[in-house]
């Protein structure tokens, strides 16, 4: 089992820092079997995000890596690799490097040809990078010829337009540089290739007879391949979103299998059965499941415990687990708070010195995880929930079109509030005087209620249903045109108006496209779904869209809704413009729900209840307040 490299904003400066090794380390000792480092890049005029490691600054972090993960058994290998065109100017302020002038089609910028000079410069710093993690105690590198590496590029049709030796046999510097680094080396160390098989571009690109041919090439240097996909014109493909199913990288496993080298499985590798599957079906030598166990660091051991149900299962929404964002946010899973922040967060499975009785109030994700948080720390945990099932709004978020798998979540808190002895109450109605009864009865109270819809912030005298309300419907009718019926009739036309830009307006539109119902989508921003850049979805939602049939009103904002036409009017000059609308779904903000707090201000409270937000801050604060409770603080949230 394989924790693979991936971008982390763990660093300090470019070094491989102490949250780093305090990440590695739970991993390994959660059972990986092989640990790959954050891709260091192997010269410094190579700077793709702000806290990429620099291989020559990296050693002593490696070093600790490889400490700190060897009494598990682990395997420890540093990712090395240089982003060539597909990197960043903005730290180094040098150009980029490129096998051909062909601009990057994310920045647009033209890379410098890399000439003799810098070819040997590139070649050099592998070769240096492979001998600093061989002094540092690793077991080897892993090299990255995949997504954001300047080896793909060399070996692609896309950007490799030279007339010289490394445009006539494009894999020519992949073989200089894995010569180079396996004589770095030296004997009894590991070395990788993370190989691009196929750039989904077969009018040029590496297709996976090229990628098989290119792997084949390299067997007797490598000791393993992990075939992927993907290129800087689909750089989502590499780790998709949950719109992909899981393990779609097999078939790229069988073009390579039998080249020579060993293989791993990546591709959204989230259940341990399906690992096994490939394994024993000789689809892989190894399996690579990293946000798995960035969503769970003990995968491992539970499922050798013969506890699979126990594992955290991996949404795969990505919402937390892609680091490489201008924001430079710390890698996480919106189900494990602690994933990236081992060195500031306590384990949930402490014991807390004087156990009390605890009512939460709210069955969502913030209530959720406080129980269970409570409870692991033996607290004795009574859960109240106003719906008879739990959920909150995570239920209604999984009903929408092409989000299923968000709602992997749920059975897994419920069989964690058995296990863990929570008393569940369904259908209960809390009040401010059930409330002032348990604090008199010495029970601490959270607060975890959820939100309400806002009030429409237009005019219409069509029916306007609020996303999540529309999304109960739909489960509870069965079908979305069954829901579109009950609550307008038999609609013509449906407005899916969207002022935030997530994954809401873009699913529920979707979803009624899908279902056969004329929609338009009514967005202020220049692209639907605008924040879905930060999940890798946008491109492909977008395409989505165009397929399903979905029209888009871009830089738009709807006015008012009178006799079956929706006013629209354009954010910059404020034209306007009509269209058919007879229900508007409305995707706007959501507000607190929150009577109980204000009828008790002193009571603890977490998750929407606070602010409407994601999944992963109503996860952290029902974690967080379970820690405030548990050491007795009186008062407010954590802040």
């Amino acid at each position: 089992m394989v924790f693979g490299p991936h971008e982390t904003n763990l660093g300090y400066r470019r070094e491989i820092s102490d949250a780093h090794v305090a990440y590695y380390a739970r991993r390994a000792a959660g059972g990986a079997g092989v640990v790959v480092t954050e891709t260091a890049s192997v010269h410094p005029g190579d700077h793709p995000y702000e806290r990429a490691p620099l291989a020559a600054d990296a050693r002593t972090g490696w070093a600790a890596v490889a400490e700190a993960c060897r009494p598990h058994g682990t395997l420890v290998l540093a990712g090395l690799g240089h982003a060539g065109s597909q990197g960043s100017t903005a730290y180094s302020q040098l150009p980029l490097w490129g096998a051909s002038r062909v601009p990057d089609v994310v920045t647009r910028e033209v890379p410098m040809v890399m000439e003799q000079p810098e070819i040997d410069a590139l070649v050099d710093g592998f070769g240096a990078a492979a001998r600093g993690a061989a002094a540092a105690g690793l077991d080897g590198v892993e090299i990255n010829a995949g997504q954001h590496s300047l080896l793909r590029q060399f070996c692609s049709g896309l950007t490799n337009h030279r007339a010289d030796g490394y445009g006539v046999d494009r894999g020519r510097l992949l073989r200089e540089t894995l010569s180079v680094v396996r004589a770095a080396l030296g004997p009894g160390r590991v070395l990788g290739l993370r190989l691009c098989v196929d750039e989904l571009a077969p009018w040029a690109g590496i297709t996976p007879d090229v990628g098989a041919a290119l792997a084949a090439s390299v067997a007797d240097v490598v000791d393993y391949v992990v075939p992927v996909r993907g290129s800087a014109l689909s750089v989502s493909s590499t780790r998709p979103d949950l719109h992909t199913a899981p393990g779609f990288n097999r078939e790229l496993c069988a073009a390579v299998r039998g080249t020579g080298s060993l293989v791993v499985l990546q591709g959204s590798v989230v259940d341990p059965t399906a690992a096994a599957r490939a394994l024993a079906d000789g689809t892989a030598d190894l399996v690579e499941m990293t946000r798995a166990q960035i969503a769970d660091p003990d995968l491992v051991r539970l499922a050798r415990d013969g506890a699979p149900e126990r594992i955290r299962p991996c949404t795969l929404s990505n919402q937390v687990s892609l680091a490489r964002d201008p924001r430079n946010p710390v890698v996480g899973d919106e189900a494990e708070p602690r994933s990236g922040h081992e060195t500031t967060d306590p384990p949930v499975d402490g014991r807390d010195p004087l156990p009390r009785d605890v009512l939460v109030v709210g069955g969502g994700p913030a209530g959720l995880e406080a129980a269970r948080t409570l409870a692991l720390r033996g607290h004795r945990v009574r859960l109240h929930e106003r719906d008879d099932v739990l959920g909150g709004a995570l239920r209604p978020a999984a009903a929408v079109h092409g989000r299923e798998r968000i709602g992997v979540l749920l059975p897994w808190w419920e069989r964690e509030l058995e296990r863990l002895g929570v008393a569940a109450h369904l259908g209960v109605e809390v009040t401010a005087q059930d409330l002032d009864a348990a604090e008199r009865a010495g029970a601490a109270v959270l607060l975890a209620t959820g939100s309400r819809p806002a009030p429409p912030g237009f005019v219409s005298d069509v029916p306007v249903v609020p996303a999540a309300e529309f999304e109960h419907a739909v489960l509870t009718a069965g079908s979305t045109s069954a829901a579109v019926a009950l609550a307008a009739g038999s609609p013509a036309a449906v407005v899916v108006f969207d002022p935030v830009g997530d994954w809401t307006g873009v699913g529920v539109a979707e979803q009624l496209a899908v279902a056969g119902v004329s929609c338009t989508l009514v967005t202020p921003d220049a692209v639907a779904g605008d924040q879905l850049g930060r999940t890798g979805d946008l491109a492909d939602a977008n395409a989505r869209l165009e397929r399903a049939g979905v029209t888009r009103a871009l830089f738009s904002t709807l006015r008012t809704v009178t006799d079956g036409r929706a006013l629209l009017a354009d954010i910059h000059t404020g034209a306007t413009c009509e269209l058919p609308c007879d229900l508007v779904v409305d995707c706007s903000a959501r507000l607190p729900e929150e009577p109980l707090w204000t009828a008790g201000r002193h009571r603890l409270r977490a998750g929407d209840c606070v602010a409407p937000r994601t999944l992963a801050e109503a996860v952290r604060e029902g974690r967080r307040a379970a820690f405030v409770i548990g050491a007795g603080a009186a008062a407010g949230p954590p802040r």
